[in-house]
């Protein structure tokens, strides 16, 4: 039985391939294949859903229904048992279809008199792209091998589909990959660009669909899979006493690489007609809709293997590699499904713009492109199967939208977005040189955050007074080792130079939570956010915490420094890290090397906690800056990086103010300098609402200090401290409304 259907199979696809070789439109295709389906497979009904939208089936093409429906029967996605075949990407079988759970009755197509259904989902790689059905009257299911056989024709038809076989009138037959899509996903990184697709991994095509020799096919895929094992075992000897995350990875590729089932699969895929590739590819599809819809977050994990896996082995057998040829466009906008910080920095600012499918916005890729000031967005589901290099492409970093292949209202509109804020920074300029002096005569000090020696010249440009934040967790996470000491200590003279007489405040290194170094043993914590990391850290391994401070010390050669120690979340870890920095500067002294002339030593306040320490903390540390985007999360008990939640909490609610208000009072009473660092901090009302309140210094990044103060010299501070005070006593949420109402009435 299992000979006879792999030989009827196999002889279906060959006529399925030299009916698709014929001459005809994209529409006559169709009328064949449906005509060829319906009698190899002896049922009077076959037809062709196609999607004519992300949310629409069109019936295509068929045979045995009512001809006259053809373009004209459309259903929505989950409508009757052809859109639930398409909604949940699963076959449904039944031998008395009108009493299916959500069977939908379609008079125009005459399909009443017939009782059997089988619907075949058409996708590839997770897209849905159609349905495809036989129908008969006699009330039967249908067997193990007809299910088999369609699924196979199924992978062929999603193929043909995506190389442009069925091109012609309509919606449903127009061709892939051209049409205007808006994706939405989440703001990583602000700011709008306008370019052309880069894709950071090309898709494979796979154009030999279906084979004649088997044999030949059979021997192909195992050599492709020999090579495949080969270079997993290398990258594991490679890996060998290093991170063990990165070994649990691999080691599951090798477990997907032997694997007896993945091989017999396709092997049998091979057997029925398939080529090598369509094989692979076709497991692939299967797989990812069997393990995308589990509930169990490893499963959803190892799916992401598997296709790491899959497409390595599409590259073996096409010899398509990452490198095709094609040119980097001048404009470019990096598209990929994730990527790391030392692949993005190697683009470098070349990047107009950068548009992930996974990522976060608290992710090693979100740090760099911040420090890149690159638009970044992430979450942005489908667009690594959508985008074709050279697309053109929109982003929009402010509300997590990308453009693909707009259309000209879209493209005007975009443009305009991006003339008036290209005019707003000409604006901004007059006053790089000016002091952020709000109408009623206090002065703000605006500083920049940075990560790397490409933001410094931003610190010119830009109006800055000093770097209120220097993230020195960067070169540690490009790295695929601990940097030396002699590499860091380089790195920070080489930024106090280009800094001159300004002020750099140099946080130490803060890791863990989503910034992970490869080359540590990584932690397995239910919740990293609130785990293992930053000060932590350093104090749990002191020889790192040693080791950079060396390195800052050894930088400032007799100069200022400025040091932060992060996440400090109690008194008594600012006392121990404080011990450690004694402790480096006496062994430099012991050396004979200079020491810095003045230093600073500092907390970034991150947790609540902090804010309630003991009096002597607040009179004890040098400096406190607070970090608005932890504090935030842990204060509203919303996670950052959940979508459901994160935009749910305003930072101008009357709680959190009030609560960075008891903060400002108690570093007033202590005479200790506060400032304010975050994302917040570089919006303009939010800047001009912490200004009210007694913040007198803000770090941002550089784009921002020219809209922050602009709107500073027009605000006057005792009006919105009035307003601040009447919301709390009105019992108000927010002030946020009010003080847009102020704003509005400002000439600015």
């Amino acid at each position: 039985m299992a000979q006879k259907r792999e030989s009827e199979s196999r002889k279906l696809l060959v006529r399925l391939r030299d009916a698709m070789a014929e001459d005809g439109d994209g529409q006559q295709r169709l009328d064949k294949i449906t005509r060829l389906i319906a009698t190899s497979m002896q049922t009077e009904v076959c037809s062709i859903y196609l999607f004519r939208d992300h949310e629409t089936l069109e019936l295509c093409a068929t045979e045995g229904l009512n001809p006259e429906s053809v373009h004209q029967t459309r259903l929505r996605l989950g409508e009757g048992l052809v859109g639930r075949v398409a909604k949940k990407s699963k076959t449904i079988n039944t031998a008395d279809a009108p009493s299916e759970k959500g069977f939908r009755f379609m008079p125009e197509t005459g399909e009443e008199i017939y009782s059997s259904f089988l619907g075949i989902p058409i996708q590839r790689l997770g897209e849905k792209l159609g349905v495809l059905v036989v129908q008969s009257k006699a009330s039967r299911l249908f067997s193990a091998d007809e299910l088999y056989a369609l699924e196979v024709v199924a992978m062929v038809l999603a193929e043909m589909t995506e190389l442009g076989a069925f091109l012609g009138e309509g919606e449903a037959l127009s061709a892939r990959h051209q049409q205007p899509v808006l994706l939405r996903g989440t703001a990583g990184q602000e700011g709008a660009a306008i370019g052309h697709v880069w894709l950071h991994e090309p898709r494979v095509v796979v154009t030999n669909v279906i084979a004649e020799d088997p044999e030949t096919e059979t021997a192909r895929l195992n050599d492709a899979v020999e090579t495949l094992r080969v270079s997993v075992d290398k990258l594991l000897a490679g890996a060998a006493g290093g991170d063990g995350e990165q070994l649990q990875v691999l080691e599951a590729y090798r477990m997907f690489a032997n694997s007896k089932g993945w091989m017999r699969r396709m092997e049998e895929d091979i057997s029925n007609g398939l080529s090598a590739e369509a094989a692979v590819e076709k497991e692939q599809t299967q797989a990812r809709t069997r393990l995308g819809q589990a509930n169990d977050s490893y499963l959803r994990e190892r799916l992401q293997d598997l296709d790491d896996l899959s497409n390595r082995l599409l590259r073996i057998l096409t010899g398509q590699g990452s490198a095709t040829g094609a040119e980097l466009p001048s404009d470019p906008v990096l598209v990929a499904r994730n990527i790391g910080p030392g692949e993005l920095l190697e683009y470098g600012r070349s990047l107009k713009a950068i548009v992930l499918e996974e990522g976060s916005v608290g992710s090693h890729a979100a740090i760099v492109a911040r420090a890149l000031a690159i638009p970044l967005v992430v979450h942005a589901d489908g667009i690594t199967r959508e985008a074709l290099n050279g697309d053109h492409i929109m982003v929009d970093g402010d509300q997590g939208i990308v453009h693909l292949r707009p259309d000209d209202t879209v493209n005007a509109a975009f443009k305009d977005k991006i003339a008036m804020q290209a005019d707003a920074q000409e604006r901004y300029s007059a006053t790089r040189d000016k002091p952020a002096m709000t109408l009623c005569g206090v002065t703000i000090s605006l500083h920049m955050n940075a990560g790397l020696m490409a933001d410094l010249p931003s610190l010119e440009n830009s109006g800055a007074e000093g770097v209120g934040l220097f993230r020195t967790e960067l070169q540690f996470l490009v790295r695929n080792k601990m940097p030396q000491r002699s590499e860091l200590s380089a790195l920070y003279s080489r930024v106090l130079d280009a800094a001159g007489d300004k002020r750099v405040v140099f946080r130490t290194l803060d890791i863990g939570s989503d910034k992970v170094l490869t080359y540590m043993k990584p932690n397995d914590e239910p919740n990293p956010a609130l785990g293992w990391r930053a000060i932590r850290v350093g104090l749990d391994k002191p020889g790192v915490m040693r080791m950079q401070l060396q390195a800052l010390l050894r930088a400032a050669a007799g100069r200022d420094l400025s040091i932060m120690f992060p996440f400090v979340a109690q008194y008594s870890e600012y006392i121990a890290a404080k011990a450690e920095m004694d402790k480096a500067m006496e062994r430099e002294r012991r050396l004979g090397h200079p020491l810095p002339s003045n230093i600073e030593i500092g907390a970034m306040l991150e947790t609540p906690s902090l804010a309630f320490a003991p009096q002597a903390f607040f009179e004890d540390v040098g400096f406190l800056s607070i970090g608005g985007n932890d504090l935030k999360q842990f204060f509203f008990a919303a996670d950052r990086e959940n979508e459901r939640v994160r935009r749910r909490y305003d930072t101008l609610s009357i709680p959190f103010l009030s609560f960075l208000q008891g903060i400002v009072t108690r570093c007033e009473i202590a005479g200790t300098p506060l400032s304010f660092c975050g994302e917040d901090s570089g919006r303009p009302i939010e800047a001009a609402c912490f200004a009210a309140i007694g913040m007198r210094a803000l770090s941002m990044r550089p784009a921002s200090i020219g809209p922050v103060k602009h709107l500073l010299r027009h605000v006057d501070l005792n009006i919105l401290r009035q307003i601040i005070e009447e919301c709390n006593q009105k019992g108000e949420q927010s002030v946020r409304g009010p003080v847009n109402d102020y704003i509005k009435s400002l000439p600015l």
